[in-house]
């Protein structure tokens, strides 16, 4: 399983540190986060946690923490209510691209995120943004309904 595991991280070039794992599966089943924002460590060649978000913080909050001229991966728990009046929360992977960021990063970001996003297993939707007016709530309220 080791060699399996060094093999696959070896072909996007990233490793995923198991924090990540541990914060996404504390906001998927324990609910502790609204959003974990995911950067890459270059220096160890790793996929990390950035930062988390509370679960009174706001989408706002969360938009604020992307930062406008670099990549990063998010996730957002978005809770709504249906038509029938029940209560829903749909997880969203974002992947967020700036069309302002480095070349260099968008290629990084973009080569590992297919493995990223296999190993956080619950996700509902993905998003890829390269500018905010596409990560607008109303975006992420249309994708859940």
């Amino acid at each position: 399983m080791a060699l399996l595991r060094s093999f696959s991280s070896a072909s996007s070039g990233m490793g995923v540190a198991d924090h990540c794992k541990d914060t996404f599966f504390e906001l998927q089943r324990k609910k502790t986060h609204r959003y974990v924002v995911f950067k890459i460590d270059e220096k160890r060649k790793e996929v990390i946690v950035e930062k988390t978000g509370g679960t009174a913080e706001s989408y706002d909050d969360f938009m604020a923490s992307l930062p406008e001229n670099d990549c990063r991966y998010a996730i957002y728990d978005f809770d709504f209510v249906t038509q029938e009046n029940c209560q829903k929360s749909k997880i969203f992977f974002i992947a967020w691209s700036p069309s302002i960021s480095r070349i260099r990063a968008k290629m990084l970001y973009a080569t590992s995120k297919d493995r990223f996003r296999r190993d956080l297993d619950g996700v509902h939707y993905e998003i890829q943004a390269t500018d905010p007016s596409e990560l607008d709530i109303e975006v992420l309220r249309e994708r859940a309904h």
